[in-house]
């Protein structure tokens, strides 16, 4: 299931890509528009922040807003950075390989070869939306 943390992430990502280029939008604008509590979504926008995904200004007039295009945004980019590993099994994961400690043979394991065509469907996808998509 997709966490909270990465569902939020992709609607306050979206509601930045709908507002005007490089104006800074404060948090409770974003918190109270997509009803995500403030502290949490305080967490989410730093991370995002730290990734180079957003910038932000403090003061009376700051906020955040987006560094890149909408289109620059890939929804792959952004999974790894809230949500982690995208395979749903380590023994499948790009990124995070791990070795079933269950399984005596990746080759012939029935689950294995399933979740490899699941994973490769998934990053089809994640891969060719940006955000951009999604603002539509």
């Amino acid at each position: 299931m997709l966490s909270k943390k990465t569902k939020y992430g992709i609607k306050a990502l979206t509601f930045l890509a709908k507002q005007e280029v490089g104006v800074p939008v404060p948090i409770e604008m974003i918190s109270k528009s997509e009803n995500i509590s403030r502290k949490f979504l305080e967490s989410i926008l730093l991370s995002l922040r730290k990734n180079g995904f957003l910038g932000s200004k403090k003061g009376k007039s700051g906020g955040y807003y987006l560094l890149k295009s909408p289109e620059a945004i890939k929804m792959v980019d952004v999974m790894r950075i809230l949500e982690g590993p995208i395979a749903m099994v380590p023994c499948v994961s790009l990124n995070f390989y791990e070795k079933c400690s269950d399984c005596p043979d990746e080759a012939a394991c029935a689950v294995h070869l399933l979740m490899i065509k699941v994973r490769d469907n998934t990053l089809e996808i994640f891969r060719n939306t940006s955000l951009a998509d999604l603002t539509r």
